[in-house]
């Protein structure tokens, strides 16, 4: 399993107000889509999340999204380390994906960018 780089997530009360800020900041152009109900921008390193109370609550519990070679592989090394996987792989916008709660509680998002 290679991990490739790790993604901010931020959740934003205004995502249209937050995007001019990370982008210069970040020094790029948001790539926006939607899941569940939530507004996403991607800008750089950092994730910005918008949407309903309740949703926000649970996209809170994960820490940080982390890129990697490929899901599949990264489930078999998590599952080995007594990784618990919450949720995946499944397809999303940004390329398979799985949560994970480690042995110490923290919850983490990982993604390839394969189809």
């Amino acid at each position: 399993m290679e991990i490739l780089g790790a993604t901010l997530r931020v959740c934003v009360d205004d995502l249209e107000t937050a995007i001019p800020f990370y982008e210069r900041l970040a020094g790029g152009r948001a790539q926006r889509f939607e899941r569940g109900g939530v507004q996403v921008a991607a800008i750089g390193c950092f994730l910005l999340m918008s949407g309903p109370p309740a949703e926000l609550e649970v996209l809170r519990k994960v820490a940080a999204t982390i890129a990697v070679t490929d899901v599949e592989e990264t489930h078999k090394v998590l599952t080995g380390l007594g990784a618990h996987i919450v949720a995946g792989p499944i397809a999303s916008p940004a390329g398979r994906n799985l949560i994970a709660l480690h042995p110490d509680g923290s919850v983490y998002e990982y993604v390839d960018r394969q189809a």
